[in-house]
């Protein structure tokens, strides 16, 4: 049977340990009788109370990224007899790390990330690729300490920066918790007959079919895209798409759906084009699986867009 995990991240002093003390003690996560393991990856200023708890919660602690391993892992779980597990993650280690050392009998259930709305902003600008590891992933993101001065759209924009999906929350210093209703409109109409994707919105568009393509199937998309050809591809077939920005230059990379039909074009790796299409999900040797597969209804050869790298801001 597999064993739940439930994954706190968030830099340090941000709160974490608090939010898993209040979720540790709701009735309705922590029953009393099965039994927890909490594994604490960072040392704060707060510390978990283990006669607060309950008797049915056993506590661990790894302070070096290198002792991740499932191994280890599996032998904590077994000794405190864990039925449920709740990792307080260090936010100054890659998620990679601790993913690649998750037993294969451990299911994350949720993945949660804990901000300190105070200081968002200047992780963010100083720290973008760690910022991006704990939001890529998450269920939610917890903004904490928030004030009546906080800038919530600011904060709303930095987590819709790296993902749609992501619920939001603000916490105020009374412990008050706000759901974010804040619109979050996709800047191309989603309805239109064809779905014209500017140049400066592949970003979004991307990753939005990537997160939710059940929107997007069946539905006929143009854009400006780079041609790259596959020899793993049957004739005809071919990659086209842009280079993304995620974080910063080091995270480039090449993102693209399967396109079906060259017209009378003879196409070459590199070529910019503009391409319209229908989409559907379809099996393709580029996706060792089902993925955004384009049938191809227009291509011509187009010029490159101002700004080659496509980004989401």
């Amino acid at each position: 049977m597999d064993i739940p995990v439930y994954l706190f991240t968030g830099f340090l002093e941000a709160g974490k340990t608090s939010f898993i003390a209040e979720t540790m003690r709701d009735p309705n996560f922590n029953d009393g009788v099965r039994k927890y393991l909490i594994i604490q990856c960072e040392e704060g200023e707060e510390e978990l109370d283990p006669t607060e708890l309950g008797a049915n919660v056993s506590y661990a602690t790894f302070e070096d990224e290198q002792r991740l391993t499932p191994d280890r892992l599996s032998a904590l779980q077994r000794r405190h007899k864990a039925e449920i597990v709740v990792i307080e993650y260090n936010g100054m280690w890659n998620l990679d790390s601790f993913y690649n050392a998750l037993p294969s009998d451990w299911m994350v259930y949720q993945e949660i990330v804990v901000i300190d709305s105070a200081t968002a902003l200047t992780y963010n600008a100083n720290m973008r690729q760690l910022m991006v590891d704990k939001l890529t992933g998450c269920e939610m993101a917890v903004f904490n300490r928030v004030t009546p001065e906080t800038d919530k759209m600011a904060l709303h924009k930095l987590v819709r920066g790296v993902s749609r999906r992501a619920g939001i929350c603000y916490e105020d210093l009374q412990g008050e918790i706000e759901f974010d209703q804040i619109e979050d409109p996709l800047p191309f109409d989603i309805n239109a007959d064809v779905i014209d994707v500017g140049d400066d919105d592949f970003a979004i568009f991307y990753r939005d079919m990537s997160e939710e393509f059940t929107k997007y199937d069946g539905k006929t998309v143009r854009f400006k895209g780079i041609v790259a050809l596959d020899p793993s591809l049957p004739d005809g077939q071919f990659a086209v798409g842009r280079h993304i920005m995620t974080c910063c230059a080091d995270d480039i990379s090449y993102r693209g759906v399967v396109a079906k039909g060259t017209g009378s074009l003879k196409l070459h790796t590199r070529d910019w084009v503009m391409i319209e299409g229908k989409l559907s999900e379809e099996y393709s040797s580029i996706y060792r699986g089902r993925g955004p597969v384009l049938r191809v209804t227009s291509i011509e050869k187009a010029e490159k867009p101002v700004n080659e790298v496509a980004t989401f801001y």
